[in-house]
């Protein structure tokens, strides 16, 4: 029982410690469907603007690769099936963030949060967003676009059932975080309907509005 006790206080002070590093950070919530090119923008804002991307899924998968006592864990987690727990992908997340903080203009926390609890807990825990960004595309162009990048991509989800169903389970997940977030008058939609130009266009007119 001990061990499981100073564990948390350990990880208390962690995030005690991380709040005060990360304060003056920008914090920018990613949300966009599959096939919405949300990756492809914040690729773009990086280069633009310096900020670090981090994306829940790329983190999860380095750090299993990296043979880690964590990646271990997750591992056999994953390798079950299992959602990995959120207090664990948060660790992740805010240590991720202090190793950047001074020589990064802002995150980008890509595909995350999934659900309400998800978002307050990051608050509550690292610090709060200043903008979710909507990356919002209509499920016909998300559709189109998987299946044209499922004729070179190979990968076995890029099919016409599967995208439908990853699509309804996006849907379900994030529309209670969008109108969450709306209350607090942070969310700005982006119409990805066009050109990854014209949507960056639209990017930057928001992310140029918050300095």
């Amino acid at each position: 029982m001990g061990g499981s006790c100073s564990f948390f206080v350990k990880s208390n002070e962690d995030d005690e410690m991380a709040k005060e590093k990360l304060k003056k950070s920008k914090i920018i919530f990613v949300v966009g469907g599959p096939g919405s090119g949300k990756g492809t923008q914040c690729e773009k804002i990086v280069e633009k603007y310096g900020y670090t991307h981090l994306s829940t899924g790329d983190l999860l998968r380095d750090e299993v690769n990296s043979g880690s006592e964590r990646g271990k864990k997750l591992s056999a987690i994953m390798e079950k099936g299992e959602l990995v727990p959120l207090d664990t992908v948060l660790d992740m997340l805010r240590d991720a963030m202090v190793a950047k903080a001074d020589i990064s203009q802002g995150f980008l926390i890509d595909g995350y949060p999934r659900e309400v609890k998800q978002g307050e807990e990051f608050e509550r825990r690292i610090g709060a967003p200043c903008l979710l960004l909507y990356v919002d595309a209509g499920s016909e162009t998300m559709v189109k676009r998987l299946l044209k990048r499922g004729e070179t991509s190979g990968r076995v989800d890029d099919n016409e059932e599967t995208i439908k169903k990853r699509l309804e389970t996006y849907y379900k997940a994030t529309e209670p975080v969008i109108s969450f977030y709306q209350n607090r008058g942070i969310v700005r939609k982006l119409n990805a309907e066009g050109s990854v130009d014209d949507v960056f266009a639209q990017v930057c007119t928001v992310l140029d509005s918050l300095k």
